[in-house]
C-alpha cells in the first residue's frame, strides 16, 4: 500500500510506533509529485529543501497531535513567509519573499505540519475551472482532458492525485466545494468568520473563507480543528466557542431532518447528478434520517447578486495592485499615470480585468443604487430563505454542481456559461453559512459527482456528522483515479 492509502489516524499510529518517519511521508509526497505532476500540474512552487529540513527536525522532536508531520499543500493566495506567493498572477510574479505567514499557516506550523509547496489557482481566485491561471491549467486527475474546478482546483487535484495528504483552499462562491466535487475529495467552506482571513489575499472580503480539502470527512474535521479560532488580526473573525468536531463523527443520523430545495434539483441539473442525489437521500433514509422538499425561492437571484457584489469588492481590493504599492511595475511607463495604466494592463489577466470593470461600473455614481444596492437587498432575501428553512430542518442537502467536470476549453470563451456552474454553491457564501462537498457517485464517463450538505451558522459539527454517516455507508471516497500507472 502507498502511504497515501492511509487516514491521518492510521499515519499517526505508524509514526508513534516508529514504523515510518516524517521524512518518509515527505519523501512519498515529493516522489508522487515527480511521478504525476507533469500531468496534473498542481504545484506552482515547491519548497523541497525547507520541507526536508523540517521533516528531519520533526523526526528528532517527535509529537502526537493528529496533524503531526503530515505534508500539506497551500493555495497560492494564502501568504507563506519566505515562500513565493503569486495568486497565480503575473502581477505578483516577483512576490518571492513574503515577510509573514497567514494565520492559518501559523496555526498549521504550530501543529507541526510540513508545507510541500504552493498550489495553482484561477488568478486572484476568479474562476471556476483553473483555466484563468497566468501560468498553466491544472488538470483533473480522473481524466486530464477535464478541468479540476476552480478557483481551488489544484488544491483538490493535489489531494485526489495523492501528491499531498490534505490542502487548504479558499471559497468565495464555491471555490472549495466545486473542485472537491469535480475531483472526488472532501471540501468544506466554513461559516464566514470561523477561520481567520488574515494573510489571505482578498478577492471579495465579505465572502472569502479559507477551508480544508481532504480525502475523508474525519481528516477534514481534524484539519478544520487546527485552523479555526478568533484572530485579533482579522476584524471579521468571530469569537465563538469551538466544539470538538471529531466527537460529532461518533453520532448517528437517526432523526436528522434534511431539507432538499426543489431549486437544487431543477432545470440545468444533469440526470446523472439528480439520480446520484436521490440515491444519497435513500442512504440517509436507511440510516434513519428524514427528508422533505423545500423551497429557497430567492436563490434564482444568487448568481447575478454574487457577481455584482464580488466584483465590486474586487475592484476595491485590487486597487492596491498598481505597480507602486504592490505588483510588477511596467518598464514602458514614462509618468505616474502610465505606471498605473500599463502595470495593470500587463499584470492582470482577462477575467480579472472583466470583474474589475464590472465592479467599478456597479459602484459608480448613477449605478450604485440600481445595481450594487439592489444586489445587497437580494443577498438579504437569500439569507432569510436559509434562516427560514433552518427553523424546521437540521441540514440542507443537494448537489454541489449541476454537472460533473467539463472539458478543458469547453466554457472558457463563454463567461456567462462558466459563471452558471457556481449556481448551487454561491447562495451559501451570500448567506455566510457553512457547506461541505463529498463524493456521492460517478458519471458514465467515470467523473466524480459531489453531494453538498449545508448547515446553520457555526454548526459545522452537524455537517460533519451527516457527511461522515453517509461516507461510512458508501464507498465512493475509496475510489481513486488511475494516474501515474496506478489503477483506481
Amino acid at each position: 500500500m502507498s502511504l497515501f492509502d492511509y487516514t491521518l489516524k492510521e499515519l499517526q499510529e505508524k509514526l508513534h510506533n516508529k514504523e515510518i518517519t516524517v521524512t518518509d511521508l515527505v519523501d512519498a509526497s515529493y516522489a508522487r509529485i515527480k511521478e504525476v505532476d507533469d500531468e496534473v500540474k498542481a504545484f506552482l512552487t515547491l519548497d523541497e529543501e525547507n520541507a526536508r529540513a523540517a521533516a528531519k527536525e520533526l523526526d528528532e522532536q517527535g509529537g502526537d497531535n493528529p496533524l503531526f508531520g503530515i505534508p500539506i499543500g497551500i493555495k497560492d493566495n494564502i501568504v507563506t513567509k519566505g515562500l513565493r506567493t503569486t495568486c497565480a498572477s503575473k502581477f505578483l510574479d516577483n512576490f518571492t519573499d513574503p515577510l509573514y505567514d497567514a494565520t492559518v499557516v501559523s496555526k498549521l506550523k504550530d501543529k507541526k505540519t510540513v508545507t510541500i509547496g504552493k498550489l495553482n489557482m484561477d488568478e486572484f481566485a476568479m474562476g471556476s475551472s483553473n483555466e484563468n491561471s497566468a501560468y498553466f491549467t491544472t488538470r483533473n486527475p480522473w481524466n486530464t482532458d477535464y478541468v479540476p474546478g476552480g478557483s481551488s482546483g489544484a488544491s483538490a487535484a493535489a489531494v485526489a492525485a495523492g501528491e499531498v495528504f490534505f490542502s487548504l483552499g479558499s471559497d468565495t462562491g464555491g471555490s472549495i466545494r466545486e473542485p472537491a466535487a469535480f475531483c472526488g475529495v472532501v471540501g468544506l467552506k466554513p461559516t464566514y468568520g470561523l477561520v481567520s482571513r488574515f494573510g489571505l489575499v482578498a478577492f471579495a472580503s465579505s465572502l472569502d473563507q479559507i477551508g480544508p480539502m481532504t480525502r475523508t470527512v474525519e481528516d477534514n474535521a481534524h484539519l478544520l480543528q487546527a485552523i479555526v479560532g478568533h484572530d485579533e488580526m482579522d476584524s471579521t473573525s468571530a469569537d465563538v466557542e469551538i466544539p470538538n468536531y471529531t466527537e460529532a463523527l461518533k453520532q448517528d443520523v437517526k432523526g436528522l431532518r434534511i431539507a432538499v430545495p426543489s431549486e437544487y434539483l431543477g432545470e440545468g441539473v444533469s440526470d446523472e447528478v439528480r439520480e446520484s442525489i436521490k440515491a444519497a437521500l435513500k442512504v440517509y433514509e436507511d440510516l434513519g434520517a428524514t427528508w422533505e422538499e423545500v423551497s429557497l425561492p430567492h436563490s434564482r437571484y444568487a448568481v447575478a447578486a454574487y457577481y455584482l457584489l464580488s466584483s465590486s469588492e474586487a475592484s476595491a481590493n485590487l486597487a492596491r495592485f498598481d505597480g507602486v504599492r504592490y505588483g510588477v511595475r511596467s518598464t514602458q511607463a514614462e509618468n505616474m499615470i502610465d505606471v498605473f495604466k500599463y502595470s495593470r494592463r500587463d499584470g492582470f489577466g482577462e477575467e480579472v480585468k472583466r470583474r474589475i470593470m464590472l465592479g467599478t461600473f456597479a459602484l459608480s455614481s448613477g449605478y450604485y443604487d440600481a445595481y450594487y444596492k439592489k444586489a445587497q437587498k437580494a443577498r438579504t432575501l437569500i439569507k432569510n430563505d436559509f434562516d427560514k428553512v433552518f427553523e424546521d430542518y437540521d441540514v440542507i442537502v443537494g448537489p454541489t454542481t449541476p454537472t460533473p467536470a467539463f472539458k478543458v476549453g469547453e466554457k472558457v470563451e463563454d463567461p456567462l456559461t462558466m459563471y452558471a456552474t457556481d449556481i448551487l454553491t454561491i447562495p451559501v457564501n451570500l448567506a455566510g453559512v457553512p457547506g461541505i462537498s463529498l463524493p456521492c457517485g460517478f458519471s458514465s464517463e467515470g467523473l466524480p459527482i459531489g453531494l453538498q450538505i449545508i448547515g446553520k451558522h457555526f454548526d459545522e459539527a452537524t455537517i460533519y456528522r451527516a457527511a461522515h454517516a453517509f461516507e461510512q455507508a458508501t464507498d465512493h471516497h475509496k475510489q481513486k483515479p488511475a494516474l501515474g500507472g496506478v489503477k483506481g
